[in-house]
């Protein structure tokens, strides 16, 4: 029932109930658009030292230090070790997979494990 005497006071009342609804939905709105919005791949890279080596799409190396690796796409490749292993340490960090060389129709590839 609203009072005679102060009208407005129940029309405030009100308004504020009504703005503090609108301000919480907003608010779960946002935090939700927010978590739909990472990406999937948002999984924490570990950096252990250790990749894949692959030739075409067999898994050659697996979980191998990354000296190991360049020494052996090197051999393959028939490249120098350093900048070999400089290309497996960036795929340690970063997680994508780099191509080192073709070999007839295949690649090496250099994989985070």
């Amino acid at each position: 029932m609203i009072n005679p005497v102060a009208p407005h006071k129940e029309v405030m009342i009100m308004s504020t109930r009504t703005n503090a609804a609108a301000a919480t939905a907003l608010a779960g709105a946002l935090l939700l658009s927010v978590g739909l919005a990472a990406p999937a791949n948002a999984q924490p890279q570990v950096q252990d030292g250790l990749v894949n080596v692959a030739i075409g799409d067999v898994t050659i190396l697996e979980d191998v230090n990354i000296g190991v690796a360049a020494q052996i796409a090197a051999n393959v490749c028939g490249l120098k070790v350093g900048p070999i292993a400089v290309l497996a340490r960036t795929v340690d960090r970063s997680g994508e997979t780099t191509t080192v060389c073709e070999t007839g129709e295949q690649t090496v590839d250099l994989i985070q494990n």
